[in-house]
């Protein structure tokens, strides 16, 4: 997934280094340690995601963490996440 739509507005949105940083200084875990179960830590990291691809990007976005989360959708967050597990199939070492 490249793109999460927000109040209409369509901002980029991948994992990065700095995705990975934000959340671990935002909720003192490293991403590594996230659980399906963990609604807030997975919106979190999908929030740290956009933010992060939106500076890289040079994308104004204009949302803290709870602005974010009132106007995520619940189908977007299963979108992003549909992309993160399709990313770990690919990536698995197989054997």
């Amino acid at each position: 997934m490249t793109k999460i739509q927000i109040k209409g507005t369509e901002y980029p949105c991948r994992v990065t280094m700095g995705a990975m940083l934000r959340y671990k200084r935002e909720s003192g875990e490293d991403v590594s340690k996230l659980k399906d179960d963990n609604l807030e830590g997975l919106v979190l990291f999908l929030w740290c995601c956009v933010k992060s691809a939106c500076n890289a990007d040079g994308v104004d976005f204009p949302y803290g963490f709870d602005e974010f989360a009132d106007a995520l959708s619940p189908k977007e967050l299963n979108l992003f996440l549909e992309g993160m597990n399709s990313v770990e199939k690919k990536t698995a070492p197989t054997k």
